[in-house]
């Protein structure tokens, strides 16, 4: 099994799904970068930057991939039709040619790009201050007309601090650990195949969670919420199993979690 990279912190989780299932394709058939070339019409380097996250492969490189590996492409497909959604929104960047590598963006292009960024930037913070202003005319206001100035001051803290904790409070998750036909289950989620990545939520990171807390592998609280300490904790299991070091959750790391050999 080969030793990937971990893949960039910033990628979405539908293009680390996409960039996983790749990955897993390729090690089932056991094929080099350079063999990869030789039977899609896509470049060593093209199909470098595809596994590590660093640019999305063309439709039709998927599907060779797929077919090589003696696979039914339509699960990929359905995963690089999904990743393309959030790729071109969150990169721009367009699928390469056959046979080609994607070019760095220009010096100049990335100059043009700058006062976008900065006019982002601006208007978020022109929003930010009106909010604020909103806010704190709000206050003056209830300070005025709620009677004494200092109880006033007080309803309104009260009520801004019962805001936060609301909009903070995240689901909330239970561990109820039991072993079933030699595997462990916490009650969130069945799951055995699902892949679970950095910056997703839901039951099935809980279960991850709950999981790993069994393992002695501290994931820091059981929200539902894939975040660093989680990420670190995975990773730690997998380097405890021998599976490849990636901080994604997919079947062999949900074996090894749950109690079955990888």
């Amino acid at each position: 099994m080969s030793r990937w990279k971990e893949l960039p912190a910033e990628l979405h989780p539908h293009v680390r799904q996409l960039v996983v299932r790749l990955r897993g394709l390729k090690d089932h058939g056991g094929l080099t970068v350079r063999q990869l070339a030789a039977k899609t019409g896509y470049s060593a380097k093209s199909w470098e930057r595809y596994l590590n996250g660093r640019s999305l492969p063309p439709r039709e490189a998927v599907e060779s991939m797929a077919r090589i590996a003696g696979e039914d492409p339509a699960r990929t497909l359905a995963l690089h039709e999904v990743a393309s959604e959030h790729w071109g929104r969150t990169r721009g960047t367009a699928p390469a040619e056959p046979g080609t590598a994607e070019p760095e963006a220009s010096e100049d292009e990335r100059r043009r790009g700058r006062p976008r960024r900065v006019a982002v930037v601006a208007g978020a913070a022109a929003l930010v201050l009106a909010v604020s202003a909103a806010v704190l005319l709000a206050v003056r206001l209830t300070d005025r007309s709620g009677g004494p100035e200092r109880g006033g001051s007080a309803a309104a803290a009260t009520a801004a601090t019962s805001t936060r904790s609301a909009s903070r409070s995240p689901t909330a998750y239970t561990c109820r650990v039991e072993r079933t036909d030699g595997r462990w289950y916490a009650g969130n989620s069945r799951s055995e195949d699902a892949i679970v990545a950095y910056g997703e939520a839901g039951p099935e990171v809980a279960e991850v969670q709950c999981l790993l807390e069994r393992a002695g592998l501290s994931p820091g609280e059981i929200d539902g919420i894939f975040g660093p300490l989680t990420q670190r904790a995975v990773k730690r299991v997998q380097k405890r199993g021998g599976l490849v070091v990636d901080g994604i959750v997919g079947p062999h790391t949900w074996k090894a979690l749950r109690g079955t050999p990888p």
